[in-house]
């Protein structure tokens, strides 16, 4: 692919602008639209968790100065993010302690990306990290029979939400995938993907009760939630598409035939019915059960996915038709996303592309961003970290 932005000059440009989100009492800090951290603001564990898989991904591309931050990140996973006397991870915290107290499989999802990126690396106590966040994740979040996680847990374990969530278990094929249990992410994407997506005309429903039924109203009246918004959320859409790529290259000749028919499905749909769909260019975030927009904002990583997803299918399939998607959305990532003034890429335009906060108040991690600047430049499988451990 030949993009209009050089994304290695683009990555390290993403990298300085995060290297000021060190928060001196541990973990890493919210940044602002101009890269200043917001010490007032709480430490959000998966803020932690995102910065230290990229500063570990920084460390493994042989940038000096990274290894430092991935410790710094390490120490605040088994520091003041740890909840000592009951297990897993505090979802934030303040000068005071906890602010969060419930246990989420989202956070905790990216606790095993940054332990297993770290442990790639090779910084000291991440492989133990490893071992707990795997343990917390197979006795507090897996659920075999279902062959999903569950999703919320109180502090002590001891109450259960009845919420289940699919954005969480994207985020675990995310993280099981960086450790290497292809197993248990296939049993997960199978069901999202072949199941619940193929079965609703691609549009994945994002929200369960306690025995998978769908909660097709779900936070209708807070549509543009960052985490659980109403409706189909076009991003992910990419997302699992290219998951679901990433499986099927570790599986080889094992993967079933399913997995790149459903992959093409899923991006066709979020190009037809996320890009300039409201006849302004750019993805919007959420559509209805009727495949109509519902919140037209453009959010920053449902570009950066799209275009990962893009380059992940033209080099699955050598059609050339994906390599122009993702050179059209460089190309609008570079207009009107990548602020070349002040860092790192606005995280919401509103849907006259011009930069918004309704969502995404400030600039506070570049996980998506980055993780689309390297892409392009490594294979399909194994997984980042690993990918750069092997030159």
């Amino acid at each position: 692919m030949t993009a209009p932005v050089d994304l290695e000059a683009e990555g390290d440009r993403l990298l300085g602008f995060a290297r000021a989100s060190v928060h001196p009492d541990g973990g890493f800090a919210w940044l602002d639209d101009d890269g200043r951290p917001q010490l007032d603001r709480p430490v959000e564990l998966w803020v932690s968790c995102r910065m230290t898989h990229v500063f570990a991904l920084a460390h493994l591309q042989g940038r000096p100065w990274a290894a430092a931050l991935v410790d710094h990140g390490l120490a605040a996973l088994t520091g003041r993010l740890r909840d000592h006397e009951h297990g897993g991870w505090w979802a934030s915290v303040d000068a005071e302690g906890p602010v969060a107290r419930t246990k989420t499989a989202y956070e905790h999802a990216f606790v095993v990306l940054a332990a297993s990126s770290a442990a790639v690396a090779g910084r000291p106590g991440a492989d133990t990290l490893l071992a707990d966040a795997l343990d917390v994740l197979d006795r507090r979040f897996w659920d075999d029979d279902a062959g999903m996680v569950v999703e919320q847990w109180d502090e002590a374990w001891t109450r259960l939400d009845a919420y289940r969530g699919v954005n969480a278990n994207m985020h675990t094929v995310e993280a099981l995938l960086a450790a290497g249990d292809l197993e248990r992410a296939g049993r997960i994407l199978g069901r999202v993907v072949h199941g619940f997506a193929r079965s609703n005309d691609w549009r994945i429903p994002e929200h369960f009760d306690a025995t998978w039924t769908p909660l097709p109203d779900y936070n209708k009246d807070d549509p543009a939630h960052p985490f659980r918004p109403y409706g189909a959320t076009i991003g992910h859409w990419f997302e699992w598409s290219r998951l679901t790529l990433a499986l099927r290259a570790a599986l080889g000749d094992g993967a079933p035939d399913w997995m790149l028919e459903d992959a093409r499905a899923l991006f066709d749909a979020g190009v037809r019915e996320g890009w300039a769909v409201d006849g302004t260019e750019g993805f919007v975030y959420t559509v209805g059960w009727d495949g109509a927009p519902v919140v037209r904002q453009r959010m920053h990583w449902v570009v950066a996915e799209a275009l990962a997803a893009a380059e992940t299918l033209h080099r699955t399939t050598g059609d050339p038709a994906y390599r122009i998607c993702a050179e059209q959305w460089w190309a609008y990532a570079d207009r009107h996303l990548i602020d070349h003034e002040r860092g790192s890429w606005h995280h919401e335009l509103d849907p006259a592309n011009r930069p918004a906060a309704g969502t995404w108040v400030g600039k506070p991690d570049v996980y998506h961003a980055y993780q689309a600047t390297l892409v392009p430049r490594l294979p399909l499988w194994p997984p980042f970290a690993r990918a750069l451990a092997a030159g």
